[in-house]
């Protein structure tokens, strides 16, 4: 029983350690440009993938209907064009200035504007797309969901951003940029745990079959099929690789001592990804991400931290 106290305050000094908005800074940012790079990226198909009725194969109000047998609380973008309707809308209308808003909301958080309000936005606009094309949706949606899920969750706004300069507003819990770093770096390895333990199952990782599909497959095929043959050799090399990293990202990770070479194999993985299969967004997202949770403490910028620590408190 005389161990409860001390146990209690390792937790609160492991959940709530000193730190700075240094990692809130680069979500932010990096979250706004992955926002606006998306939106830029789908100016010209946004209206053609999310018609109701539209020319593709799958249109959203097909998404929407099949959604619906899962949860009718699920956001989405029928309700914004129904919205929309009853106040003279037309569908065109409210899906060009959907995107125009979640456009708006990427630059707004880009340069810190309205942080918090702008975060909420780009999530909530961003997750209607994302449900709302769910065929046609991919692993880059899932995560740019969760980044942004933790970003308006987190004590907004930063240093770095336009509000603390300009309106001189503070964050109204800062005591909780230690906590939702810490979900976001839980998060991350179970994410990655559970990843590279599903590859480690399948000999496909392990001979490198799986990488050689990956990248044969359409419309990730953008490296020449004989330069892939000249360099088979090495695609168990990189299966391998590829899980071991993955399934000892929570063991490494959180070591000092191997954190930095862990976190620049997991960077450059995303890179090459990006590079080879053309998923420069999902490897961006990626990237923000793991810069975001384990990064910023490798940088001269971390400074000004803030803790919560009922030991001095009580001093």
């Amino acid at each position: 029983m005389k161990r409860l106290p001390e146990l209690r305050l390792r937790v609160i000094d492991f959940c709530f350690p000193a730190e700075s908005d240094t990692w809130l800074a680069i979500l932010r940012i990096g979250l706004g440009l992955q926002v606006v790079l998306y939106a830029l990226s789908l100016r010209d198909d946004w209206n053609y993938f999310l018609a109701g009725t539209g020319h593709t194969l799958i249109s959203r109000n097909l998404g929407e209907a099949i959604l619906s047998l899962e949860s009718y609380f699920v956001p989405r973008l029928g309700w914004l064009v129904t919205l929309g309707a009853r106040i003279g809308f037309r569908e065109e209308t409210v899906l060009r200035l959907t995107w125009i808003c979640l456009l708006s909301s990427g630059c707004a958080l880009l340069m810190g504007i309205a942080s918090r309000f702008s975060a909420i936005l780009a999530w909530f606009l961003h997750l209607c797309a994302a449900k709302s094309a769910g065929f046609v949706s991919y692993g880059v949606d899932n995560f740019m969901t969760i980044g942004l899920f933790y970003l308006m969750l987190s004590p907004l706004p930063d240093r770095y951003s336009l509000d603390r300069r300009l309106r001189k507003s503070r964050a109204n819990d800062p005591q909780l940029l230690a906590f939702w770093r810490r979900i976001l770096q839980f998060h991350l390895c179970i994410i990655y745990f559970f990843s590279g333990l599903t590859k480690c199952l399948g000999p496909g990782w392990w001979d490198g079959s799986n990488v050689w599909r990956a990248l044969i497959r359409p419309p990730f095929n953008i490296i020449d099929p004989e330069i892939l043959v000249r360099w088979k050799y090495l695609f168990p090399v990189a299966g391998i690789f590829i899980c071991l990293l993955e399934i000892g990202y929570p063991f490494f990770i959180w070591n000092s001592q191997t954190r930095k070479i862990w976190l620049i194999c997991i960077c450059a993985m995303h890179l090459g990804i990006g590079i080879t299969m053309g998923m420069y967004l999902f490897a961006f997202v990626m990237i923000v991400l793991n810069v975001a949770a384990f990064g910023s403490r490798l940088s001269r910028m971390e400074c000004c931290t803030t803790s919560l620590q009922p030991r001095k408190a009580v001093s």
